[in-house]
């Protein structure tokens, strides 16, 4: 049971199925999350665009404004709260716009709750920042648009390398472990060999893409630790 004296996260659930809403809410409330439920797309815009909120799940199909339109209308006005997306469709183009979009996660239903549980907790660790642009040296990530672009020049990256890049620019100068990264970038809360191999050829490519050719070279390993970001020589 949460502490009641502890400031809790605020999360915002857009969901008109009325069901799945009502489980939502007991689920989250009794993890000790301060619990708002909408039903349409319109009431949400509104309410989410006070920034009230530390995380947003946001279902596509919804009365009046979709999902994909709430989540639009939040980026364009410079609303950086996390969204996890939740959908019963699981094309690959509907989970493309909506990170292309903004989102910071996709989830399809159904869905276990743990799982969700997982993913909110990921977006609550990372709540805390509110900017679209992150940059060192001259490298800038634009998580609106979910472009890279180092010296000017465009980096093609996957969507996974994006979201690495930018884990990695949130804790610019800091050792990141293995850890962090299938907790928030995989959303994995345990780890293993071949997810630890997995994590490392991402990073081999994305740090290929990063610094082949530039100066200076931004990430680095840290034997037995991690990863940092960062200008200074690691």
């Amino acid at each position: 049971m949460s502490n009641p004296s502890v400031s809790r996260h605020r999360v915002l659930v857009v969901e008109d199925e009325e069901k799945l809403a009502r489980a939502l809410h007991e689920s989250l409330d009794h993890d000790g999350y301060d619990v708002t439920v909408i039903a349409s797309g319109d009431e949400a815009l509104q309410a989410a665009s006070t920034g009230a909120f530390d995380a947003i799940l946001l279902d596509v199909m919804l009365p009046g404004l979709d999902g994909f339109a709430v989540l639009e209308g939040l980026r364009s006005r410079g609303l950086a709260t996390p969204v996890l997306m939740l959908t019963a469709r699981d094309a690959l183009s509907d989970r493309v716009r909506g990170l292309d979009a903004g989102a910071d996660d996709y989830l399809v239903k159904p869905f276990a709750l743990p799982e969700l549980h997982a993913r909110v907790r990921a977006l609550v660790r990372r709540g805390g920042r509110t900017d679209l642009r992150l940059g060192i040296a001259d490298l800038v990530v634009d998580r609106l648009h979910r472009k890279a672009t180092r010296a000017g020049q465009e980096l093609v990256l996957t969507p996974r390398e994006f979201d690495l890049l930018a884990y990695l620019l949130q804790h610019a100068g800091q050792v990141v472990p293995r850890e962090m990264i299938a907790r928030d970038v995989w959303h994995q809360d345990t780890r293993g060999t071949t997810l630890d191999n997995v994590i490392d050829v991402h990073l081999v490519r994305l740090r290929r893409k990063v610094d082949d050719g530039f100066t200076p070279r931004l990430i680095h390993t840290i034997r037995g630790l991690g990863f940092v970001l960062t200008e200074s020589q690691a």
